[in-house]
């Protein structure tokens, strides 16, 4: 059973061009006035039982820590749960957060929808390096994936950090002159303008008073719930009591890359390093402290060797520290959404694994491990068979089951 809610979004009426009054260019008594033609309509299609967002089922592997002790850095991805009090997912509250996370009446003109720069069947990401914005003009950064946003330890959002919440964070491309070109007030008066939205916010949160505030809320319960748990690796995962142990389900080579991944690496120094300290749990998000919390816990990787027109989180704080340091998306899907980089600057996950194998750079804010004992960036110099088994890894974090869900879907036809 659905529910249909329809609007109408424009008619064009089709005149001769030396027609004057809509006749054609025929003369004589026949002449005709072209037909109009209207554009289809918008239809926005919804069950009439609300899909699971509240609910979501999270595996074992999410829950609990199943690394070894040893695994300092390593903690269960639900311990990282960025969900405030007063903004719990239900719902109803995230079946609002969709339909404005995917209504492009929601710009200044019309065209332009959050779902324009995080497509579902890239990873809720963008296959461009920059976006494009709601008149055409591109933006700064590539845009990030907001998978398993929930569990980003820190809680702030952008590769800047320069958004202390999500619920913050998703007004800000409403407003951004070139994403979407809004002011909320601007927001507030279109949301207002469509029939289908005081129902919504009705269930959503009791009334039919349509906020700002409550806008923000609906989506961060949209993006919130994106959680990936059924990746090839979650299925393999399932069938074992650790993740350090090879999983029945992989083939050798993405045993061999889930190794390379997690275990650490010796250089010539005896230093060591390993991928999965800087985006840990099993939800494989972005770093977390270990000693006091800090504004960030974000690292510099090493692209360059000096920050020059794009500073990182230095923007945000301030603090020359955290210059050329980025904020780490989770890697769940990571295979299909090139490019990668806060500036798109790897067209492939081959270039990303080049990087870290010998090009990572000395710059003045790379810290431990990525910096080495003698003082030299870390690099990890991986052979090419064992590249190829970091990518066949880096494949089994693919989600094709959570980004073809319906519930995470373009409700309008």
């Amino acid at each position: 059973m659905i529910k249909q809610f329809t609007t109408q979004l424009g008619l064009v009426l089709l005149l001769s061009a030396c027609g004057g009054g809509g006749e054609t260019s025929s003369s004589g008594d026949n002449a005709e006035v072209a037909p109009p033609i209207t554009e289809p309509e918008s239809a926005l299609n919804l069950p009439e039982e609300h899909f699971n967002y509240a609910n979501i089922a999270l595996p074992t592997h999410y829950t609990e820590n199943n690394f070894p002790a040893q695994s300092q850095f390593q903690h269960a991805a639900i311990e990282f749960d960025n969900t405030p009090v007063d903004n719990p997912v239900t719902d109803a509250g995230a079946t609002l957060g969709r339909v404005l996370f995917y209504d492009k009446k929601l710009s200044a003109n019309g065209t332009t929808a959050c779902a324009s720069c995080h497509l579902a069947e890239h990873g809720f990401s963008d296959p461009r390096v920059q976006s494009i914005g709601f008149d055409g003009e591109l933006t700064r950064r590539h845009s990030m994936s907001i998978v398993n946003a929930r569990f980003y330890f820190s809680g702030t959002f952008f590769w800047d950090e320069r958004a202390a919440t999500l619920e913050e964070q998703v007004l800000m491309p409403f407003q951004d002159p070139i994403e979407m070109g809004l002011i909320l007030a601007e927001l507030e008066e279109i949301v207002s303008n469509q029939t289908y939205y005081p129902a919504l916010f009705n269930d959503a949160f009791g009334d039919e008073s349509i906020s700002s505030d409550r806008i923000a809320k609906a989506l961060a319960q949209f993006v919130r719930s994106m959680v990936s748990t059924t990746a090839k690796y979650d299925v393999a995962r399932s069938e074992v009591l650790s993740p350090r142990v090879d999983f029945p389900g992989f083939s050798a080579q993405e045993n061999l890359g889930k190794d390379l991944f997690l275990l650490p690496r010796e250089n010539e120094n005896g230093d060591s390093a390993n991928c999965a300290g800087c985006h840990v749990s099993e939800a494989f998000v972005g770093p977390i402290p270990n000693g006091p919390v800090l504004r960030t816990t974000a690292t510099v990787n090493g692209l360059d060797a000096i920050s020059t027109d794009d500073l990182g989180i230095a923007e945000t704080t301030g603090n020359s520290n955290d210059s050329g340091k980025f904020k780490a998306p989770s890697l769940r899907n990571i295979a299909i959404r090139p490019p990668y980089m806060h500036d798109g600057r790897f067209a492939n996950l081959e270039q990303v694994i080049d990087h870290y194998s010998s090009g990572i750079q000395l710059h003045s804010n790379l810290r431990a491990p990525l910096l080495d004992s003698n003082g030299q960036a870390f690099q990890f110099n991986f052979n090419d068979e064992e590249k190829q088994a970091l990518i066949a890894f880096l494949n089994t974090l693919t989600d094709h089951e959570m980004l073809a869900d319906e519930k995470y879907s373009d409700p309008f036809n």
